[in-house]
């Protein structure tokens, strides 16, 4: 029998992973991951959701045994888990960034070392490249945003033949900032400071390719300034890419913007989407297909646009009471 489920508490439930971040009830990782492993006809398996905040961290990693396949990571998780964990696999130590956390079969049922991965990076580049023309190569790039999402789209940049980047950012200052990311990549970056929207604005008309790494919200008045300076164009963006890591709601007013322009808009979704393929792959070591994970994922959020609730998740571990 397959398990594919939320429960994972549950008698017939053999393997877990789950979700965890604060906050992130409105994640879509489970409906990716339970897709998949429906798919894939994996027995037993089950894939939660926990708010879980990065002093919580540690008590949580201390209940996972030798049933755990691994842990997907949102923020503020990426950076936090890195101290805790055995091992690092490269392209997640030099962004500084881990969403993934693969336990390794350990003795007697224990778990064994834990391994942090990023997968963020796959994600960004295979959701450009849904979008991007034949045989593109950014020139221009720009990201929006400069903490651990950015440092991915930096990396993703890199993977995609870019030697140096623009960061639009109020601030690329402290140890886990893109920019010192990019100092660890070996690649170069112009800071833009976000004084303004309108300065922000002007630094995206100047991209082939931007990433937006910001959350929902904290772009809207970039967008309502770059549609005042394209002035009802419909093809001053033509050729350009834009991928907004939001995907709800959806679309942002960035990306109404950028495609009303004649830019091609990649969906945070897809990221989430490809990253999360990845993240099956590590944790099972099958392949999933990623058009059934893709389907599920519409429909989940066609669900949401109509106004379905999130439903409430069992919790997975055990955690004491916040004040």
């Amino acid at each position: 029998m397959s398990v594919v489920g939320q429960d994972l508490q549950a008698e017939e439930v053999e393997r877990r992973a789950a979700v965890l971040g604060h906050p992130v009830r409105h994640s879509l990782s489970p409906t990716l991951h339970r897709a998949a492993y429906a798919q894939l006809g994996l027995s037993g398996w089950a894939y939660g959701l926990q708010d879980v905040t990065a002093a919580e961290l540690p008590a949580v990693l201390e209940q996972l045994d030798g049933t755990w396949g691994g842990l997907s990571l949102t923020m503020p998780l990426k950076q936090a888990v890195i101290p805790l964990l055995d091992v690092v696999d490269p392209l997640a130590e030099v962004t500084g960034a881990v969403n993934t956390l693969v336990v390794q079969p350990g003795r007697h049922g224990e778990a064994g070392p834990f391994v942090g991965f990023n997968t963020d990076v796959q994600g960004i580049v295979e959701a450009l490249r849904e979008v991007a023309p034949p045989g593109w190569r950014p020139q221009r790039p720009v990201v929006l945003g400069a903490r651990a999402t950015a440092s991915s789209a930096l990396a993703a940049f890199g993977e995609l033949g870019v030697t140096s980047t623009t960061l639009v950012a109020r601030s690329v200052a402290g140890p886990g900032s893109a920019a010192a990311a990019a100092h660890r990549m070996g690649v170069g970056t112009t800071h833009r400071s976000w004084s303004s929207a309108d300065v922000a604005a002007e630094a995206l008309l100047a991209a082939d390719v931007v990433v937006s790494s910001v959350p929902s919200g904290v772009a809207d008045d970039v967008a309502a300034a770059l549609a005042r300076k394209l002035d009802g164009s419909t093809d001053a963006l033509a050729g350009t890419v834009l991928l907004d890591v939001v995907y709800d709601p959806w679309p942002t007013p960035l990306a109404a913007a950028w495609r009303a322009a004649g830019g091609a808009v990649a969906p945070g979704w897809a990221m989430l989407l490809h990253q999360a393929e990845a993240q099956v792959r590590l944790f099972t070591g099958r392949t999933p297909d990623v058009a059934v994970m893709r389907a599920s994922l519409l429909a989940e959020l066609d669900r949401r646009h109509a106004g379905h609730l999130v439903p409430d998740s069992p919790a997975v571990f055990d955690l004491p009471a916040r004040a």
